[in-house]
C-alpha cells in the first residue's frame, strides 16, 4: 500500500506525506559539526628523542634494538634477513660473541641457507679471526659439500695468508666430491701459481678421468703441448680415439690432432689423419676439417691451382661477418691475415684502413683492448712486410693521437713506437717518445722499458735520472728503489747503493717496507758485509720486535758460523718475549734455538737449551660475556699454554702432572697384580 502511495505521489509530483511532524529530540547545528571536526583532528607525530648522552642511554638503545630484533625473529623465524641484520648490528658494536651466537641460532633454523654461511664467514675473515673462519668453513663444507662457493673461498683464504699446503689439501678434499669443471681448472690454476708442474699435470689427468669426454681430453692435450710434453700429447691423442670411440669422431679432434703433427713437421702423419677424419665424418659436419686439409695441402702439397679459390671463399665469409657487425674485430683480424697471406700489399693496406676506422663507440679500455691490436699489426706490416718506415711512423702517430690518454693509455703502443725509432737509428726520437709517455700517462712498464733501453746503451747517468723520476712519480713503490739500488751495486757504486736503500727504509709511507728491508739485508749478505747486516737487523728490531726478525737475525749469525753472536741474539729474543709474557713467541724462539744448537753439535749447549724447552699443555678457561657492570659465564673453551721450567706456575703444574702420572702408574701396577692373583 505504501509503495502504491509513493508511486502515485511521484506521478502527481506531490511531496510525500509525513506521519510525525514533531521536532527531532536531537538538534545538530553547524557549531557542533565544527567542534567535532576540531576534536577529532589527527595530532602530528612527534619522533622520540634517541640521542645518546651517556653509557646508560647507549645500553638502553642496545637493549631496545635487541628486543626489536628478537621480536622480529620470533614472529618471522624463517626470514633470514632479520637474522643477518641482527648479526650485523652486533658486529657493528664489536660484540663478536653475540654476533656468532645470532648466526649459530640462525643456522639451527636453516643450515642450508648459503647466504647465511657466507655472511658468517665474511664476518670472521673481515675481522681476521682466521681460526674461527676455518671452523665455519669446515662446518659449511661438511654440511653442504656441493656448494662450490664455500670451497673457492676457503682455498682462496688459505692462499692469501700463504698457507699453501692447507690450500692444496682443501682442493684435494674438494676434488673427491667430483665437482664441476670450473673447480678442477681452479685447482690447476693454483698449482700453476705455485710453480708445481708435476702436480698440475696430475690434476689435469684426474680431471680427465672425472670427465671422460672429448672436450676434456683436448684440454689436457693442449696443456701437455704447452708444457712441451710432445710424446705424451701424441699418446693422449691416440688414447682419446681408443677410449671414447664414436664420441671422438668429430672434426674438432682431427683438426687438433693434425695441427699438432704439422707443428712437429710430421706431414705424412698429418695427411693420414686428415684422410681418416674425412672418411669417417659426414660431409656436412666436416666443413672445417676439409678447409684445414686444403690449407695443409696448399702449404705442404702440390695443389697450387686451388689457392685463389680458397682465398676468395674465405674472404667472402669474413666480409659477411663484418657486414653483420663492423665491430667484430676478430673477423677483421682474420681478413687482414688472409690478405697478408696473399702477398697483395695494396689490398692488405686498404683492408687495414677500413678496419681501423671502426673506432669503439665508448672510451672504455676494455672495448679498446682488441681494437688497438689492429694498429699494432698495421704498423708492423708497414715496417716489416711493406719495408716502408715512413708509413709505419705515420701509423704509430695516428694511433697515438686517437687513443684518449687522459682516460687510459696502452704502454705497448708507446714502447713499440720507441723501439721502432731505435731500429731506425733515431735514438733521440725514441727518448722523446718515452719522455712524452711518462709525462702524459706514467706507469711502471714505461719506466722499466725506458730504463732497459738506456741500460743497454750503457747510459748510466740517464738511467739514474729516469730512476729519480720513477721514484718521484711513485714514491711509495718499493720496486724502483730496489732495482736502482741493485743497479748501483752491480756497477759497483756501493755508497749510492746504500744511500738509496737508506732512503727507502726511512720513508714512512712506503708500501710493503718489509720487501725493502729484506732486499737490503740480502744484498749486504751477498756482499759479505756482516757488520752492516747486523746494524740493519738492529735498526729493524728498534722498529719491530716481530719473532720472524729475531729468527732471521739468528739464522744469519748461524750461517756465518758466529756461534756466540747467534746465541746472544737468541738470548735477547728469549728475554724480550719473557719480559713481555709472550709465551708462544718465546716457545718458537727456544725451538729454533734448539735446532740451531743441534746443527752446531755442542753437547753442553744442547743440554742447556733442552732444559729451557717449555711444556705444551691444554687448559680450559671460562668464557665471560660482559654487559655493562654485569659479567656472565658463557661456557668454557680450550686453549694451549706453555709452562717454562723454573717458573713458579710451571713448577706447581709440573708437580700436579707428576702426581697424576704416579697415581696412574700405581693403579696400573695394582690391576696387574690382581690379574696375576686371579690367574
Amino acid at each position: 500500500m505504501g509503495d502504491q502511495i509513493q508511486n502515485n505521489n511521484m506521478i502527481t509530483m506531490r511531496p510525500p506525506k509525513i506521519k510525525n511532524k514533531a521536532a527531532n529530540p536531537i538538534q545538530i547545528t553547524a557549531e557542533q559539526l565544527l567542534q567535532r571536526a576540531f576534536l577529532d583532528r589527527k595530532k602530528p607525530f612527534v619522533e622520540p628523542d634517541y640521542r645518546i648522552r651517556d653509557e646508560d642511554d647507549l645500553n638502553e638503545i642496545k637493549q631496545r634494538k635487541r628486543k626489536e630484533f628478537e621480536n622480529k625473529i620470533r614472529q618471522q623465524r624463517f626470514h633470514m634477513g632479520h637474522w643477518i641484520k641482527y648479526a650485523v648490528f652486533e658486529e657493528g658494536l664489536q660484540e663478536f660473541r653475540r654476533a656468532r651466537s645470532v648466526y649459530e641460532r640462525a643456522l639451527e633454523v636453516d643450515y642450508k641457507n648459503i647466504s647465511l654461511w657466507l655472511k658468517y664467514i665474511e664476518m670472521e675473515m673481515r675481522h681476521k679471526f682466521i681460526n674461527h673462519a676455518r671452523n665455519v668453513f669446515e662446518r659449511a663444507i661438511e654440511l653442504l659439500p656441493r656448494v662450490d662457493q664455500f670451497w673457492y673461498k676457503y682455498a682462496y683464504m688459505e692462499e692469501m695468508i700463504a698457507n699453501y699446503v692447507a690450500a692444496r689439501n682443501i682442493f684435494q678434499r674438494w676434488m673427491e666430491w667430483r665437482p664441476e669443471e670450473k673447480a678442477w681448472l681452479a685447482y690447476l690454476s693454483f698449482e700453476q701459481r705455485m710453480g708445481e708442474v708435476q702436480n698440475a699435470r696430475q690434476v689435469m689427468y684426474n680431471y680427465m678421468d672425472a670427465f671422460p669426454r672429448l672436450k676434456t681430453y683436448l684440454k689436457v692435450i693442449k696443456f701437455e703441448i704447452k708444457l712441451g710434453y710432445k710424446q705424451e700429447a701424441r699418446q693422449l691423442f691416440e688414447k682419446t680415439l681408443e677410449e671414447l670411440g664414436q664420441e671422438a669422431l668429430k672434426e674438432e679432434y682431427f683438426v687438433n690432432f693434425a695441427k699438432f703433427e704439422i707443428r712437429n713437421q710430421e706431414y705424412d702423419r698429418a695427411r693420414e689423419i686428415f684422410k681418416f677424419g674425412l672418411e669417417n665424418i659426414p660431409k656436412e659436419k666436416s666443413k672445417k676439417l676439409y678447409e684445414e686439409y686444403l690449407s695443409f695441402e696448399k702449404q705442404h702439397g702440390t695443389k697450387d691451382d686451388i689457392d685463389e679459390l680458397i682465398f676468395n671463399e674465405r674472404r667472402l665469409h669474413y666480409k659477411l661477418l663484418i657486414a653483420e657487425n663492423k665491430m667484430n674485430y676478430d673477423a677483421w683480424f682474420d681478413l687482414v691475415n688472409l690478405e697478408i697471406a696473399t702477398g697483395n700489399s695494396a689490398r692488405t693496406r686498404d683492408t687495414f684502413e677500413h678496419a681501423v676506422k671502426n673506432v669503439p663507440l665508448a672510451q672504455e679500455k676494455r672495448l679498446w683492448r682488441r681494437y688497438i691490436y689492429l694498429w699494432y699489426n698495421y704498423a708492423t706490416f708497414e715496417e716489416m712486410e711493406g719495408n716502408d718506415p715512413v708509413k709505419a711512423k705515420e701509423v704509430y702517430e695516428r694511433a697515438l693521437k686517437l687513443v684518449p690518454h687522459s682516460k687510459f693509455t696502452f704502454s705497448k703502443l708507446w714502447v713499440m713506437y720507441a723501439h721502432f725509432q731505435v731500429r731506425h737509428e733515431n735514438l733521440e726520437a725514441a727518448r722523446k717518445i718515452f719522455g712524452t709517455a711518462i709525462g702524459k700517462c706514467p706507469n711502471d712498464k714505461l719506466f722499466r722499458e725506458y730504463i732497459d733501453l738506456e741500460y743497454k746503451l750503457a747510459n748510466i747517468d740517464r738511467v739514474r735520472k729516469i730512476y729519480e723520476k720513477y721514484i718521484e712519480v711513485f714514491p711509495d713503490n718499493p720496486d724502483p728503489f730496489i732495482q736502482w739500488a741493485q743497479l748501483e751495486k752491480s756497477l759497483p757504486e756501493l755508497e749510492r747503493y746504500r744511500a738509496i736503500f737508506d732512503l727507502a727504509i726511512n720513508r714512512p709511507t712506503m708500501n710493503m717496507p718489509e720487501k725493502v728491508w729484506k732486499a737490503y739485508i740480502d744484498n749486504e749478505i751477498e756482499l759479505e758485509e756482516n757488520e752492516n747486516v747486523r746494524n740493519l737487523f738492529e735498526e729493524l728490531l728498534k722498529r719491530s720486535k716481530n719473532v720472524k726478525i729475531w729468527l732471521s737475525y739468528a739464522s744469519f749469525e748461524a750461517k756465518i758460523d758466529d756461534r756466540e753472536k747467534c746465541r746472544a741474539v737468541y738470548t735477547r729474543a728469549e728475554e724480550y718475549f719473557k719480559a713481555e709474557k709472550l709465551k708462544e713467541e718465546r716457545a718458537i724462539i727456544l725451538e729454533s734455538w734448539r735446532k740451531t744448537e743441534l746443527q752446531f753439535g755442542d753437547a753442553q749447549f744442547i743440554a742447556q737449551i733442552n732444559a729451557k724447552q717449555p711444556q705444551r699443555v691444554k687448559k680450559e678457561r671460562k668464557i665471560v660475556i660482559a654487559e655493562g657492570d654485569i659479567e656472565e659465564e658463557a661456557g668454557k673453551e680450550e686453549y694451549y699454554d706453555y709452562i717454562f721450567p723454573g717458573e713458579e706456575e710451571g713448577q706447581n703444574l709440573t708437580k700436579l702432572i707428576q702426581k697424576a702420572k704416579q697415581k696412574a702408574l700405581e693403579k696400573k701396577l695394582k690391576e696387574q697384580a690382581e690379574n696375576q692373583q686371579n690367574a
